[in-house]
């Protein structure tokens, strides 16, 4: 199992948007992933309801799990996508 920890850059944290294009990011890499606050339960990162229930403020961290072949490939760039402000403008011309 690979994992890594991120900082969620979203100025409004994991919520709403950011939520969503993460979520989406999950589902399309195909490699089932866990998100977990400090402490936390990990929950299904594809899930949007279940990613947005977490409550993830700007600025925690996160622990992102995943297993698999590509599990590497694909947790970095969930964290590089968690470590952008996915709130800022040109984040909503790059989607």
């Amino acid at each position: 199992m690979s994992q890594r920890t991120v900082a969620v850059a979203s100025r409004v944290g994991l919520h709403a948007r950011p939520a969503m294009i993460f979520t989406q990011a999950v589902e399309a890499s195909g490699v089932p992933v866990t998100i977990a606050r400090p402490g936390g339960e990990p929950v299904d990162a594809g899930s949007i309801l279940f990613v947005m229930s977490l409550g993830v403020p700007s600025g925690e961290e996160v622990r992102l799990e995943a297993d698999g072949p590509d599990a590497d490939r694909v947790l970095d760039e969930l964290v590089t996508l968690l470590a952008t402000d996915l709130d800022a403008p040109e984040a909503s011309e790059a989607s």
